[in-house]
């Protein structure tokens, strides 16, 4: 069996290949080559943090695994990372476990990942400014990739901790080869925006409707609990509103769940989900399109399609 670390990732898996592979993945589903049981998630509610399990298995890519993922707000403050994650790879033909990895790496650059597909079907053509929300490990894979897909200039970066900021500021302009800026205020990081991310912990709103210009694109995939939201309700009933998998937003995502259920808006003013855009059952984005949201709670193929992509170039 193989064991890799997050450093062994790191090394063989590039954004540009995750976003080509979580695309393949998507037009699996679509096609009905994939097994996708329901997340199951323990709440730690002692120690304000979550235990998820996600399997999957694509039958079009012969890619199946089994992630745990355990998300704890409170973890910087004792110098762990929020998010910590393992993936078990079986052999689909056996059954035998084949590799073992740590995962926190692969969940950072797969996330960013969908919000690159996301945003080549939704994101404006000539965007080139970026604002982000969260200057932690997800909101450096969410900028590296809006840059990967759209020709960035311009990012503005927004956390209420100054130093976190600053700190993504310098280490982003130098791995990305573009301006970054860090601001006070989500008002200030929005005002040239043409495409946003929010990757925070935030229970409340962290972006209104009044701090964006007519054509945005929205990437929103910090909240995955149905009482949680990064987006007010403004910002959801105004959009073109696409999300990742409908069973997984039914249950966790309360940026929509909440709009519901204030009356805002009803299930019927989801567009699509992602499968429809990359298997080209659904348009994207049209020109008389103005504000389009995706809304993301993170779905297991995404693991199991970039696990399969780092042992193939392993030669596994």
């Amino acid at each position: 069996m193989l064991f890799l670390t997050d450093e062994d990732v790191k090394k063989v898996l590039t954004m540009e290949e995750a976003i080509e592979e979580v695309e393949r993945a998507f037009k699996e589903y679509a096609a009905g080559n994939v097994v996708l049981p329901p997340r199951s998630t323990i709440m730690v509610e002692r120690f304000n943090g979550s235990i998820s399990f996600m399997p999957s298995y694509i039958r079009g890519l012969e890619a199946q695994a089994v992630k745990i993922i355990s998300i704890y707000p409170d973890n910087p403050s004792k110098g762990l990372p929020t998010t910590l994650a393992w993936l078990v790879v079986n052999n689909t033909e056996t059954g035998v476990v084949k590799a073992f990895m740590e995962a926190s790496y692969l969940t950072a650059v797969r996330t960013g990942a969908v919000t690159g597909v996301a945003a080549k079907y939704l994101a404006p053509e000539d965007a080139r400014v970026l604002a982000v929300f969260g200057a932690g490990v997800q909101g450096r894979t969410q900028a590296w990739a809006a840059c990967t897909v759209r020709d960035i200039e311009t990012i503005y970066v927004y956390d209420p901790v100054p130093q976190a900021r600053q700190r993504f500021a310098e280490e982003m302009a130098e791995k990305l080869g573009v301006k970054v800026v860090a601001v006070d205020s989500g008002r200030e990081a929005c005002r040239e925006a043409d495409m946003v991310v929010t990757a925070t912990t935030s229970r409340e709103p962290v972006l209104r409707r009044g701090w964006l210009k007519d054509k945005v694109h929205i990437s929103a995939i910090g909240a995955f609990y149905p009482d949680w939201r990064e987006l007010d309700t403004a910002t959801v009933a105004d959009s073109k509103l696409v999300i990742d998998d409908m069973e997984g937003i039914r249950m966790e995502a309360g940026d929509i769940l909440i709009p519901i259920k204030e009356g805002a808006i009803t299930w019927d003013h989801v567009y699509a989900e992602l499968k429809e855009l990359v298997s080209g059952a659904k348009p994207g984005r049209l020109p008389e399109d103005g504000l389009t949201v995706f809304k993301s709670v993170g779905i297991a193929i995404q693991d199991s399609s970039v696990a399969n992509l780092v042992l193939r170039k392993l030669g596994h």
